[in-house]
């Protein structure tokens, strides 16, 4: 048996199957345009796997990045992936610094000639407060922030370092400031228009994994939006892969169509009785 012919053939065939499901799901017009993902379990699956617990966050920071390859290949047009809460300040000082040097070297890498922000024209964008990180990250992040600004097919929202009050709060000093100055009253939009989100779509979908049913202080404001889906999953982030994304999507496609069918009814059956 030729083993590398096999893989060959096994590698054209997941290829040309992940074409057609590119293919249908975007004719079916029920993509979440914004997605978002709490990516919990890296630490556990370190642990589990007897490995280092960089080594866990690593396979995590590989497990988005295929994860986000299909989402830009299906559709999805922003992606706001939680890789850091300010809350995480609080663990050791080896895993935080462990921490800051994995993010500034994984943004370096999504960033670079070929990769994943060049092939699907991502602006990445670094969201939270960043005055927390250390100079060399923020030097970093900033520069990602400018060799892809241009960019302007999809969006990736790194939110490093990040808690949704801060965001909310963030929101409420611009938006207060503004009322201050032109003296209109204040309204939802106008929040809604200074959170970090801000200009982009609103969020449609929002991923955990790890088994947890919280949302950890993660995109608040955003997913008390009507339609928002929350899919809550069991496994570690490091073991979510492409496969249950495209699962995901799926179902998330034929609950939209559900809807919108029910919908089409609910004016039908309004119609009928006038």
């Amino acid at each position: 048996m030729n083993d590398s012919r096999d893989f060959t053939q096994n590698s054209w065939l997941i290829s040309r199957l992940k074409d057609v499901f590119v293919s249908v799901l975007r004719s079916s017009g029920r993509v979440p345009k914004h997605v978002g993902f709490i990516m919990d379990g890296n630490r556990r699956y370190a642990k589990k796997h007897n490995i280092e617990v960089r080594e866990g966050h690593s396979a995590g920071f590989m497990s988005m990045n295929k994860v986000l390859e299909l989402c830009y290949e299906s559709g999805v047009t922003t992606a706001t992936v939680f890789a850091f809460s300010v809350d995480n300040f609080r663990r050791s000082a080896f895993e935080v610094d462990s921490l800051m040097e994995l993010a500034k070297e994984r943004v370096m890498q999504i960033t670079q000639h070929g990769e994943l922000a060049e092939q699907y024209g991502i602006h990445v964008r670094i969201i939270g407060d960043r005055s927390l990180l250390p100079a060399d990250v923020q030097e970093e992040m900033a520069r990602a922030e400018k060799a892809t600004e241009a960019n302007t097919r999809a969006v990736l929202n790194v939110c490093i370092p990040y808690t949704a009050r801060g965001e909310i709060l963030h929101a409420m000093k611009g938006t207060i400031a503004d009322a201050q100055s032109d003296g209109a009253p204040i309204t939802e939009a106008d929040l809604d228009a200074h959170m970090y989100t801000g200009g982009l779509p609103p969020l449609d979908l929002l991923i955990r994994t790890s088994g947890v049913s919280r949302l950890s202080d993660f995109l608040l404001w955003q997913v008390c939006q009507k339609g928002v889906v929350i899919e809550l999953l069991s496994c570690l982030w490091p073991d979510f892969g492409p496969l249950t994304m495209a699962w995901i999507l799926l179902r998330y496609a034929f609950k939209k169509s559900d809807e919108f069918s029910g919908g089409d009814e609910d004016v039908a059956d309004s119609k009928k009785s006038k």
